[in-house]
């Protein structure tokens, strides 16, 4: 297992690069895009430093690398377009303000320093998974795979949709909430979830891989109740009129039928 150190020290030697990019810039933005690059980044380590060719590495390579670029490259690109997340800039002011911090200090630790860990237990699927050679591909690796899959195209449509909605000025203050935001008020966190299940599905048919389960759980745990739909619906309630009769129609997670 000293690959996973390996891979630990690759982890923290991409996120204080990335860091010292930010710093320049003067804004921690782009962390949301390393978020999926870095899960790529472990998946390709894991890759190069486990032993063989076998089919089970070549797929959870092949589906993080679709999911991790598609998503960072997306993120990547909001950032350019849409500048500057304001949770990022609250959350720096406030530890200037309260705890007399620059901006150095306060990105490092509050911001790189929270996130690398998180994303090197949740990446544990694609790390544990390549561990083992055998058995090959069966049933559940591929139910997984359809898992991921599905995932993946779920999370890129809702995103498109919401691209296409923000684009057209006459929805200027409106809420979205026709194409799979009619169905799931976060398509893009639960398609996030199918993703990453799916990759933990492909790995628990290894004994090694079966111990990944902390990185789907952990995952969905974040994207439900800390910082991804609570964020956003906390900063929904208080600029959309319209949301608080959207929440209460809409499944908050899993797409189901509205209600009334």
């Amino acid at each position: 297992m000293s690959w996973l150190a390996i891979n630990a020290l690759v982890l923290v030697g991409f996120f204080l690069a990335a860091w010292l990019i930010c710093l320049k810039l003067r804004d921690v933005t782009p962390v949301d895009s390393l978020w999926a690059f870095g899960m790529v980044v472990l998946a390709g380590a894991s890759f190069l430093q486990t032993e063989g060719l076998h089919e089970r590495k070549l797929v959870l390579l092949g589906l993080c690398a679709a999911w991790g670029l598609r998503l960072g490259g997306y993120m990547l690109w909001r950032w350019r377009t849409h500048g500057t997340d304001r949770r990022y800039v609250s959350m720096l002011g406030k530890a200037e303000a309260r705890r007399g911090w620059g901006f150095a200090k306060a990105s490092l630790l509050l911001v790189f320093a929270t996130q690398m860990p998180l994303l090197f237990l949740v990446a544990l699927p694609v790390q544990l998974g390549q561990a083992d050679a055998a058995p090959g591909l069966g049933l559940l690796a591929w139910i997984g795979a359809g898992l991921a899959v599905f995932g993946i195209a779920f999370e890129t449509v809702g995103d498109a949709q919401l691209v296409r909605f923000r684009r057209d000025p006459g929805n200027a203050g409106q809420v979205m909430q026709s194409g799979l935001w009619r169905y799931t008020r976060h398509p893009n966190y639960f398609g996030d979830a199918c993703t990453w299940w799916g990759l933990y599905l492909i790995a628990a048919e290894t004994p090694t891989g079966l111990w990944a389960l902390p990185g789907p759980l952990l995952l969905t745990w974040t994207l439900m109740k800390w910082s991804g739909a609570p964020t956003v619906e906390g900063r929904m309630h208080k600029t959309r009129p319209g949301y608080a009769d959207y929440v209460r129609r809409t499944s908050g997670f899993v797409p189901w039928v509205p209600k009334g």
